[in-house]
């Protein structure tokens, strides 16, 4: 696992990954509400399904926040790109009375991408429990089943036929099924884009720190995927609500603050050989 520093610091390296989804990815634990009704609804939001209670609040026995009394929890998100698949496994702290902080991620990639199975399902199988085997060197074992496990897929599965696509979704919900993590019957799906856009943008800011100090500027999000393009951002003019079209404002709740956001997808052909990470 690496250290993920507490200043807001970011390596464009580093943004780069979680910037796929996280995945819409790993922000929605329990202790943060997003009242949206979309798939790319948080971890939590799964988790709460699955288990009607909060996650576990028990204390990782490591050295400093135990000490702290910080909550540790985990999430895993594998997003499911048009190029590869990566997992990021994700370690919280909750220091009492505040939110989250992203202490440890681990991160990996395979590729291809799913959509490269589409017509043999069954060798699908064979990556995503090799990620999975990740997971489970990185977390330990006690919180295996309080851990929500989701897979996110964009632009490479949207692009599929609708029952090639299904299948491979139903392909990767068994092997979830099979795990010991926590998952619930939306845990693997296709992100829409504006979807996909919004849960880069939180991402972004989350690990900016923007989401925590109320008043403090955000910042915008363009995200070059090998199969579609994403901008997201908080306008900061009034007019510039108005003027957008509806389909392209997404409102959103988190951190007990709401969120009026543009957000627009574009479909485009490959910005990158098949080869490349998108």
């Amino acid at each position: 696992m690496r250290k993920i520093p507490n200043h807001g610091t970011l390596r464009m390296t580093k943004v780069a990954y979680p910037l796929g989804l996280c995945v819409g990815l790993f922000i929605y634990v329990a202790y943060i509400k997003w009242h949206r009704a979309s798939a790319a609804q948080a971890f939590f939001t799964i988790a709460g399904a699955a288990s009607g209670a909060r996650w576990t609040q028990q204390a990782f026995s490591s050295p400093g926040s135990a000490a702290r009394g910080h909550e540790v929890f985990y999430g895993i998100m594998f997003d499911a790109g048009s190029t590869g698949t990566r997992i990021h496994v994700f370690q919280f702290a909750r220091p009492p009375g505040e939110t989250p902080t992203l202490t440890h991620e681990t991160f990996k990639a395979l590729k291809p991408g799913l959509s490269a199975y589409a017509d043999d399902v069954e060798k699908s199988a064979q990556g995503i429990q090799e990620l999975l085997n990740v997971a489970k060197q990185h977390i330990p074992y006690d919180f295996w089943k309080a851990t929500p496990l989701v897979l996110k897929a964009t632009a490479g599965l949207r692009l599929l036929p609708g029952e090639k696509a299904q299948k491979l979704l139903q392909k990767v919900k068994e092997v979830f099924k099979a795990s010991p993590f926590l998952v619930g019957d939306d845990c693997v799906s296709i992100m829409n884009g504006t979807d996909e856009g919004v849960s880069a943008w939180i991402t972004v800011n989350f690990l900016t720190g923007s989401l925590k100090t109320p008043g403090s500027s955000s910042v915008g999000m363009l995200d070059l995927g090998g199969g579609s393009t994403q901008i997201t951002f908080l306008p900061r003019v009034e007019g510039t609500l108005q003027a957008s079209p509806p389909g392209h404002l997404t409102a959103l709740q988190m951190f007990n603050r709401t969120y009026k956001l543009y957000s627009y997808r574009w479909v485009c052909s490959r910005l990158a050989p098949p080869t490349d990470a998108s």
